[in-house]
């Protein structure tokens, strides 16, 4: 039998992950859509939505890393063609787990981003 003092904290965490779930889509929707995701979440600090913004920050970053190891020539293409599809994977990945308001990395580098952008 539940108590009366236990419901409200369970709707508390739902309320917190649920107002963050909009600012953690957005994150990964474009370079444009993560800074708009971090100037939202600077005024209120939502964790579930700083925990995606760090991921989204990793792969852009990862990106545009990708895209500078592109400009050499064949070696780099061959790299950055498979690195595209390893990217398109993470993002769609990280995408799933803020729609499913799952707080879980990407995968292959999400540990790493944690570690890296801990203090974002």
């Amino acid at each position: 039998m539940k108590t009366a003092e236990s419901e409200p904290i369970t709707t508390e965490v739902n309320t917190s992950t649920s107002e963050g779930k909009t600012t953690a889509i957005i994150a990964y929707i474009t370079l444009i859509g993560l800074i708009i995701a971090f100037v939202m979440n600077s005024e209120k600090k939502n964790k579930f939505a700083q925990y995606h913004i760090r991921q989204s920050l990793g792969l852009a970053l990862s990106g545009l890393v990708l895209g500078a190891i592109g400009l050499i020539p064949i070696l780099g293409w061959i790299i950055n063609i498979l690195g595209f599809f390893v990217m398109v994977y993470m993002w769609v990945m990280g995408l799933m787990n803020a729609i499913n308001e799952k707080q879980k990395p990407v995968p292959i580098l999400g540990k790493k981003y944690e570690e890296w952008f801990k203090n974002v």
